[in-house]
C-alpha cells in the first residue's frame, strides 16, 4: 500500500470511531488510536485538526475531560445542546460521559 493510500486509510478509520461516538457521550484521542490499531492521541488530533469538520469532533477529549483548547466554546456549546455530563470545572465528567465502543471498522 503506498503511504498516501495508508494515510488515507487511517484518516477513514479514525473519523468512523468518531462518528460512532453516541450524542451526550465522550470518548478520548487514546481510546480513538487503540481502537484503530495504530498511531496514537497526537496523530489522533491531527487526523481530527485536519479532516474533522464533518464529525462530532467535540465528542473527542483528552483524558481528563478537557476540549481541544482553542475551541472549548464551541465544545462546550455542543456538549450543553447534549447533555454531556460536566463538572463544575467545565470538563467533562469522564466517570459518566465516557463511552468506550469505538471500532475502526476496517
Amino acid at each position: 500500500m503506498s503511504p498516501a493510500a495508508d494515510r488515507d486509510e487511517y484518516v477513514e478509520a479514525v473519523l468512523t470511531c468518531v462518528e460512532q461516538v453516541p450524542r451526550g457521550r465522550v470518548t478520548t484521542y487514546g481510546a480513538i488510536a487503540e481502537a484503530v490499531g495504530r498511531g496514537g492521541p497526537r496523530q489522533v488530533g491531527a487526523v481530527l485538526a485536519a479532516h474533522g469538520g464533518g464529525v462530532p469532533w467535540w465528542r473527542v477529549v483528552r483524558a481528563d475531560g478537557s476540549p481541544p483548547t482553542r475551541h472549548a466554546g464551541a465544545a462546550r456549546q455542543h456538549h450543553l445542546a447534549e447533555g454531556t455530563p460536566l463538572r463544575a470545572s467545565g470538563k467533562v465528567d469522564m466517570a459518566t460521559a465516557f463511552w468506550e465502543g469505538a471500532t475502526a471498522g476496517t
